[in-house]
């Protein structure tokens, strides 16, 4: 039996786009795990959460064989790379490639996660709290991160060339979201046949597939 399957158990929400990007690396190396909802409506629910990082973000790793509690998808990421491996080397062992995958993970989770997080929550602000000139530098962020985007995936599969990576861990919610507030479009071929071919990978399409039945939930 693979270690991980009595050990790991990850909080989670399946709309949540951080919780996605740790979803698509346990589904890539087929790695057991314990799925535990949040619900942060539910006081229960949301103690249980609270219990284990105290900020009540998700995702959160427990890893029940080595008593570790690890929040933020890049260090689960990395994490169960060390301590789980699978198939799908997500960060390479080269230091050079390794630094790399680290900075285009940074990239799409600081430049284009974040700003397409504020476009959605500014929708659910309350009225009269809204923040139209965040969304507009959120928006305009997002239109230059676009550009990046397809310039670099003119001549590559995947974020970072032929392997499949941490990147594209990051690259997948952080576009799917960000092209449902903020289109694509024909102004970015290159990127838009990135997130179809993202789509269609067999790790991305469970995590949508599980998603399928919250959408309804989303503001965007």
């Amino acid at each position: 039996m693979n270690p991980a399957a009595m050990n790991l158990k990850l909080y989670l929400h399946p709309l949540s786009s951080f919780c996605w990007k740790v979803l698509i690396a346990l589904y890539e190396n087929e790695t057991p795990f314990e799925p535990c909802i949040i619900d942060l409506g539910d006081p229960a629910s949301r103690a249980e959460l609270e219990r284990l990082w105290p900020f009540r973000r998700f995702p959160v790793l427990q890893d029940r064989a080595t008593g570790r509690v690890l929040p933020e998808s890049s260090i689960i990421i990395e994490y169960l790379g060390q301590r789980y491996p699978g198939r799908t080397r997500l960060l390479p062992d080269d230091p050079e490639l390794a630094l790399e995958t680290r900075q285009a993970d940074r990239f799409y989770d600081l430049l284009v996660h974040v700003p397409m997080q504020k476009i959605v929550t500014d929708k659910i602000r309350p009225a009269g709290q809204n923040d139209p000139f965040g969304v507009e530098q959120a928006r305009s962020t997002l239109g230059t991160a676009y550009a990046l985007i397809d310039r670099d995936l003119a001549r590559r599969t995947w974020a970072m060339g032929d392997p499949f990576t941490l990147a594209d861990c990051a690259a997948f919610p952080a576009l799917y979201y960000a092209n449902r507030v903020q289109p694509l479009g024909e102004a970015h071929p290159h990127a838009a046949a990135y997130l179809r071919r993202l789509e269609q990978r067999p790790s991305i399409a469970r995590v949508l597939a599980e998603a399928q039945p919250h959408f309804a939930m989303f503001p965007g």
